[in-house]
């Protein structure tokens, strides 16, 4: 790359709260008058009231005249001692990066034990989410569970009904796999119409991790299951919901389900299912149980709560589908991206994530003209089944008006729609497996909005 290409443009990070505490009493009063599009009224009010961009670019810029003090200048962290090792038994971020944080998003529930909190996508690197930054959909609240009191059952269509301690769980031969899990309503607010204005709201209810476990398909075979007549398996967890789901045999004889007690190279986060929960890569999280406690064998669907009244596909003409688990072909780029600022011409790298549930992601392509032209951009190493990606692809901007999107297309050959042809099959009052294409205009003053290309 030519050194005169490189002028980079500089960004301003996204705001890490949008809504004002009269902005989220909003959202409650109108969530209690039980209107339908509460939640897009009240949020899109409360976006258009946001503060306006800083003047200045976050950061200690670097003077225009008299030299740089942060190089002439010897810091303080030069010239004298550090802090020893282990001075945090276990290390925590920079305290330069203490905004970085998962985000709740107020008025989606009337509790917080039954609530969601956001991954910031908008700063994140690679395809891993840090533990400690997941995403959270919890349904009765989490709990940080006794592992030497946690016992996992499995009965049903079985020769045998079998009980499992952690020790036990944990002595039998394990693997560890990287995949994405998202939410089945992630991205659900903006079906009708543009509703929340960052990225970290969109999109942020997906993370990626390496999980670590016993394939529930060795635990069956311990078990002696009738692999013949057992078609499903109910998967229960042990909260105070009993989340229970219903799992395709199907997705278990692959191997790819996993009975996970480690994340990310530790034990799991107790917000994440601690100290057991079932990994099913591909299908929606609903379904990947945490605080697992039980698995039946059955030959049919269990038709639990929330697969008969919940996390179902409403079509255009009243009726719902059911058992539509696996989440389809997916991305966003992250950066430039809602409420962020671009503060100079020049250039950026334009990133972001896509992802499939049917297995790798074969291409992105990104346009900054609304759909008109494309481009393919990189993807980055290492691209993997049912994981995130990252991609890539340089840009200049030249301070005009333009419209970002990107646009994956899995090895099956299934390619992200466009909110036309998604509304053309689903409508527009749906809520689950949104996956059409994100549109960030840019305008001239350098400022980042979420809006919708039909």
């Amino acid at each position: 790359m030519k050194e005169d290409s490189i002028n980079s443009g500089r960004i301003q990070k996204a705001p890490e709260n949008f809504l004002t505490p009269s902005g989220i009493k909003a959202v409650f009063d109108e969530g209690r008058k039980g209107r339908r599009h509460f939640i897009r009224t009240a949020f899109a009010a409360a976006a258009a009231g946001a503060a306006a961009p800083m003047a200045l670019a976050q950061g200690n810029p670097v003077p225009t005249e008299g030299g740089d003090p942060n190089i002439l200048n010897l810091p303080e962290h030069a010239t004298q001692l550090g802090q020893g090792v282990a001075v945090e038994g276990y290390g925590k971020p920079s305290k330069f990066e203490s905004n970085l944080q998962r985000r709740q998003s107020p008025g989606l529930t009337q509790t917080t034990q039954a609530s969601v909190s956001f991954a910031p996508l908008q700063s994140l690197f690679g395809i891993i989410t840090p533990s400690g930054l997941h995403f959270e959909r919890h349904h009765q609240g989490w709990w940080d569970i006794d592992p030497s009191k946690h016992r996992f059952m499995i009965n049903g269509l079985v020769k045998q009904n079998m009980v499992f301690t952690m020790d036990e769980i944990m002595r039998l031969p394990s693997v560890s796999r990287f995949h994405f899990i998202e939410c089945g309503a992630n991205t659900a607010v903006d079906w009708g119409n543009v509703a929340v204005p960052t990225v970290q709201y969109t999109h942020g209810m997906i993370s990626c991790s390496e999980f670590t476990g016993v394939p529930l398909i060795t635990l069956l075979e311990l078990a002696g299951a009738d692999l013949k007549n057992g078609k499903f398996v109910l998967a229960e967890g042990g909260d105070g919901s009993s989340m229970t789901r219903t799992i395709p045999m199907s997705l278990i004889t692959s191997g790819e389900v996993l009975v996970a007690y480690g994340q990310n190279g530790e034990m799991l986060r107790p917000e994440n299912g601690y100290p057991l929960r079932l990994v099913v890569p591909g299908v929606q999280g609903v379904s990947w149980v945490k605080y697992l406690r039980r698995i039946e064998v059955g030959d049919k669907p269990y038709a639990t709560k929330d697969e008969a009244i919940h996390y179902m596909d409403l079509q255009p003409g009243g009726l719902h589908r059911q058992y539509t688990n696996i989440q389809e072909v997916k991305s966003v780029v992250t950066t430039p991206s809602g409420g962020q600022v671009l503060l100079d011409k020049g250039f950026y790298n334009i990133t972001g994530l896509a992802w499939s549930g049917k297995g790798k992601v074969q291409r992105v392509d990104v346009s900054v003209d609304g759909g008109r032209n494309w481009r393919q951009a990189r993807l980055e190493t290492p691209v993997l089944s049912k994981a995130l990606t990252r991609f890539n692809l340089d840009w200049v901007w030249d301070g005009k008006p333009t419209i970002i999107q990107s646009r994956a297309q899995d090895e099956t050959g299934h390619v992200q729609p466009t909110y036309q042809q998604l509304r053309g099959v689903r409508g527009t009052r749906s809520i689950y497996h949104n996956n059409a294409i994100q549109s960030w205009l840019v305008q001239e003053n350098g400022e980042v909005k979420n809006v919708q290309v039909s």
